[in-house]
């Protein structure tokens, strides 16, 4: 499975993207899709997680109530809407999946990884 990304880009503090990573195969009912981010000089960091199947949510606490990850099973794409976008949010966005039915925030837990979009939030 390769995961591309895309929607990365500039934008204002309070403004708004849509992150998309399309999987290139039908995905399986067993699998979690995620997003993480990596701030210049850190490491790669946690954000949101989807189950595939059931459509369970989780969000890291810095983002919790600002960013929504969705799926479209049709399109094979998942979604990242980050809304209230704060300076601290710029960081390259990365995409992933797992080949398991829960979530995690490890990044050695993800099987497959997208490239990453870049977001910058400043003024």
């Amino acid at each position: 499975v390769q995961l591309q990304a895309s929607g990365g880009g500039l934008v204002q503090p309070g403004g708004s993207l849509r992150l998309s990573c399309q999987a290139s195969a039908p995905t399986a009912s067993q699998f979690a899709a995620g997003w993480f981010r990596q701030a210049a000089g850190q490491e790669r960091k946690f954000v949101a997680a989807i189950l595939w199947s059931a459509g369970y949510t989780y969000y890291a606490g810095a983002v919790e109530g600002r960013f929504t990850i969705s799926r479209d099973n049709a399109k094979n794409t998942t979604y990242l809407q980050m809304n209230s976008l704060r300076p601290e949010d710029t960081a390259l966005y990365f995409c992933a999946a797992r080949n398991n039915r829960w979530y995690s925030v490890k990044t050695n837990d993800y099987d497959y990884w997208g490239q990453g979009t870049l977001v910058t939030v400043s003024s």
